[in-house]
């Protein structure tokens, strides 16, 4: 499936477009949706407002600002429970990339997956977990790493050009997210409810840790992975394609 046929296909599902757009609105977040988004082109970054909209608890709170505090910041559209409350941005992990990955856990199985990753926070698995209804699930402290990805062992440039991840793009500088759902089938496309979580949470991840669009990557693209379907394909270019810069983002110190 071709990502204008999944934001097609996500247009029309249950979960309305117009509310996932009213609330990037009041973001002030304008999507993109370019081919190849660039925060180091200044007509993208033009395109991304700085963010200056509220949160429900603090009407004066920049979105900038909620995505660097600390606890449990929750954003307008999105339910964030915090297994672990963030600390200070300056004290995380160097992040320099988003993940996106699929487990092939059934629908329902994203808190205890998240339960188990806070008890044991470096096993295999990711920070992040996202159900089939759209609540997000954050697992671990902003400091540990979990094991996840497998070295950035892709180099046929299939899907991106891997001359750029090669043996670059793994565990201790990307952060994860995992999305539940795909079984049994795992040709099964996410939820409109994790579509609508996860164009609100990348961008609240990107401005967290500095991460511009084309740090965001799908597992299958800098991995070789499971051949029967493309894992977090369609995610990452969508989040790609809705093209959010961080403010303050610098392409000369990245």
């Amino acid at each position: 499936m071709t990502t204008d046929v999944f934001i097609a296909r996500f247009t029309t599902s249950v979960v309305g477009p117009a509310v996932l757009i009213a609330h990037l609105a009041a973001l002030n977040i304008i999507p993109a949706f370019a081919d190849e988004p660039s925060c180091a082109h200044p007509a993208v970054a033009a395109q991304t407002k700085q963010p200056s909209a509220a949160s429900p608890q603090s009407p004066q709170t920049s979105f900038a600002e909620l995505a660097r505090q600390s606890g449990r910041p929750q954003i307008k559209g999105l339910t964030i429970i915090y297994l672990n409350p963030l600390g200070d941005p300056a004290h995380a992990n160097a992040w320099k990339n988003i993940i996106v990955h699929q487990t092939e856990g059934p629908p329902g199985s994203a808190r205890r997956e998240a339960t188990d990753q806070f008890a044991n926070p470096t096993k295999r698995g990711v920070t992040i977990w996202v159900e089939t209804d759209g609540t997000v699930y954050w697992s671990t402290a902003e400091n540990v790493i979990p094991t996840h990805g497998d070295g950035g062992d892709r180099d046929d440039s299939k899907y991106i050009d891997n001359s750029k991840t090669y043996h670059s793009v793994f565990k201790t500088n990307s952060i994860g997210v995992e999305f539940i759902g795909n079984y049994p089938d795992v040709a099964k496309p996410v939820t409109p409810a994790q579509v609508q979580a996860w164009l609100l949470l990348a961008p609240f991840l990107q401005e967290r840790y500095g991460i511009p669009p084309e740090h965001i990557y799908a597992h299958n693209w800098i991995d070789f992975k499971d051949q029967r379907y493309c894992e977090g394909c369609e995610l990452a270019a969508l989040a790609r394609k809705l093209g959010y810069c961080p403010s303050g983002y610098s392409a000369d110190v990245h």
